[in-house]
């Protein structure tokens, strides 16, 4: 009987991680993922970026594997990926007719929602009682559906869900001209719901529809009715868009910590190093923090001074947030994968120290990655020194509570 190699030992550890923080919470009837467990609806954006780690070690059981088990537990992680991926369609599905429309009008009330019933997938709050205009979730969707779908699983079945793929390519084709709600989901930066141009929307989009042109949605088995088409002029056009906004993220944000998306993993959407390198180092030099980087300047969300019981906020209350925002220690991972795709070793390094500095580690041995630290109510007049509150443990994040 053979031993397992290092590779593989190293491979059932990242299972049992992945497992512990993600595929338990995996809903089995619909394959949808919930927030937490104060937020049980599955949001599209949060449930894509939370399958991608099990569709990675899925294709590294596949090249690894050292007995029959491997390739067993790497079908099983393929169809947990399948399963969460024809979730989300399942969710689309039932707003076609918002699809249809939005082609016509572009209307923030006849867009697909951002978020749903992870048990049913219906949704879960009125077309004007959230910013579900998020063209970057629904494009960020369909760009891993097209990478997953190059590399061999299968997650599209019938001709009907194929035209669905290509109606959803023409929903967000003009994305260069489209103003949303973007990825914090609340528009300009004024926080009073008014939707804007954000190059992180444009991006996303742009490196969708160059991910899904031409591509055969049913893979080798495929033929000519299966191919999905995307207008160049569309992709240039986002191009042309994009490349005059940054480092401007949009006409309120002067730089967001979100645009790392479409600079690096998973989009590339930029095609300038030079833009991407400056664009990088705005956000670095105005966003970083100890703890990780703010979101963009001035954020309120979760600060001391944040009326949590109010969806949006005055413009005039902007100032309060000043030098007190939460930092997210999640746009390190970001940097550390630049930093691989880059060949930048010495990025790497000081990334991942930083981010093990900060790490959550459970008594399973499991290390989590905070969802943001906050300034304390007593430490906001120094506006300096922040520390992370009680929280609870969910889905490989630490959503912290106000104890």
């Amino acid at each position: 009987m053979r031993s397992r190699s290092n590779s593989g030992v190293k491979l059932d550890n990242y299972a049992r991680i992945v497992h512990q923080t993600i595929l338990r919470h995996q809903d089995p009837v619909t394959g949808l993922l919930p927030a937490s467990e104060e937020q049980p609806d599955a949001w599209v954006r949060d449930n894509v970026y939370s399958v991608l780690s099990v569709w990675g070690l899925s294709l590294a059981y596949r090249k690894n594997a050292d007995r029959d088990e491997d390739k067993a537990k790497a079908y099983e992680l393929e169809q947990s990926v399948v399963k969460l991926m024809r979730g989300i369609l399942q969710c689309i599905m039932r707003q076609l007719d918002k699809v249809e429309k939005f082609k016509h009008t572009k209307s923030p009330l006849d867009c697909v929602h951002a978020k749903y019933n992870t048990r049913t997938c219906a949704t879960v709050v009125g077309d004007t009682e959230w910013g579900h205009l998020q063209v970057d979730a629904t494009s960020l969707f369909l760009l891993i559906l097209a990478q997953m779908t190059a590399s061999g699983l299968h997650v599209v079945y019938t001709q009907d869900e194929v035209d669905v793929i290509q109606n959803l390519m023409f929903y967000i084709e003009a994305a260069y001209k489209v103003a949303d709600y973007g990825m914090w989901e609340r528009g300009d930066k004024t926080n009073q719901g008014i939707i804007e141009l954000n190059a992180s929307s444009i991006g996303m989009a742009k490196a969708a529809l160059e991910a899904l042109d031409e591509l055969n949605l049913f893979g080798a088995k495929g033929g000519p009715g299966s191919v999905v088409h995307a207008l160049a002029d569309d992709i240039q056009h986002c191009q042309s868009i994009l490349s005059s906004m940054l480092p401007l993220a949009s006409m309120s944000k002067e730089v967001d910590a979100g645009t790392l998306a479409i600079l690096t993993y998973p989009a590339f959407a930029v095609e300038d190093m030079a833009l991407v390198n400056l664009t990088k180092e705005e956000i670095i030099s105005k966003l970083q923090g100890r703890y990780g980087c703010c979101r963009f300047l001035r954020d309120g969300h979760k600060t001391p001074k944040e009326d949590p019981s109010r969806l949006y906020y005055e413009s005039a209350e902007l100032k309060l947030f000043e030098n007190i925002e939460c930092e997210w220690p999640l746009f390190w991972t970001y940097l550390i994968l630049d930093g691989i795709f880059t060949n930048s070793p010495e990025q790497v390094q000081e990334y991942q120290e930083a981010l093990e500095g900060i790490l959550i580690k459970q008594k399973d041995g499991i290390p989590l990655v905070p969802e943001l630290y906050s300034v304390p109510h007593d430490k906001v007049a120094l506006g300096l020194t922040l520390t992370t509150r009680v929280g609870e443990v969910f889905k490989g994040s630490l959503f912290l509570s106000n104890g």
